[in-house]
């Protein structure tokens, strides 16, 4: 079975930042408030699950050797 896709890092920041937005409102109803804080949850979760493969992406590509530091090829994929 193939693998769902993740949604792109900027399009769940810009999801999330309208969430916010409609929810500073102050003008949902509660029902529609738990659903839209439930989303934006998944959301943040979707944000700093890339920001942590990013910063471990990063850390791989300077390594400490004992001659100082060195940079390793950018290997982006799956």
């Amino acid at each position: 079975m193939a693998r769902k896709k993740e949604m792109a890092f900027e399009d769940a920041l810009d999801a999330l930042e309208k969430i916010v937005a409609e929810i500073e409102t102050g003008e949902l109803s509660l029902a529609d408030l738990m659903a839209k804080y439930s989303e934006g949850i998944r959301l943040s979760d979707v944000c700093m699950t890339s920001l942590k493969r990013a910063e471990e992406t990063m850390d791989l590509l300077v390594k400490d050797t004992a001659n100082g530091i060195t940079e390793e090829s950018l290997q982006i994929g799956g």
